[in-house]
């Protein structure tokens, strides 16, 4: 028996607004950074207002790697809420870390940047959301992160 090789099809893309990093410092957990989501808009093959609220838990590693845990709620045009997470890992050479951590703007190409989103809702019509993976490609800029979402198919 042959396993299907799996493809990706765009879904949808996410525009997450940022609130200013509180770094927490060194912790039983690692370097540990939370970033406030305030706001920001899911547009594609789902519309939606990212509601503030959320935030992005991150571990710095060692080796400036960041291990990201986005956790934030969205509300679609009709109403119906959505709960998304993201998680993954940003990396990169120490330069271009720095960089983005000053908020300077740095082409996504020069890092690495992808996280696995899931999705939670009640809303029976976005039902499939919540039975697939999605990965994203993303970017940081200085208040912002943006992605682009693909559907594991």
């Amino acid at each position: 028996m042959t396993l299907p090789v799996p493809s990706l099809a765009h879904v949808f893309d996410v525009e997450v607004a940022l609130g200013a990093l509180e770094d927490h410092g060194a912790t039983r957990a690692g370097h540990r950074r939370v970033i406030p989501i305030v706001g920001g808009r899911i547009t594609g093959a789902l519309e939606a207002e990212i509601l503030p609220g959320g935030a992005d838990w991150q571990i710095v590693r060692s080796d400036g790697s960041i291990e990201i845990d986005g956790r934030y709620s969205a509300r679609t045009t009709a109403g119906e809420l959505l709960y998304l997470q993201a998680n993954g890992v940003r990396s990169g050479e120490p330069a271009v870390l720095e960089a983005l951590l000053r908020g300077e703007a740095v082409d996504p190409a020069d890092y690495y940047f992808r996280t696995v989103v899931t999705i939670e809702t009640s809303a029976e019509r976005l039902a499939a959301y919540q039975r697939a993976l999605f990965l994203a490609v993303a970017e940081r800029g200085a208040d912002v992160v943006r992605y682009s979402t693909y559907r594991f198919a």
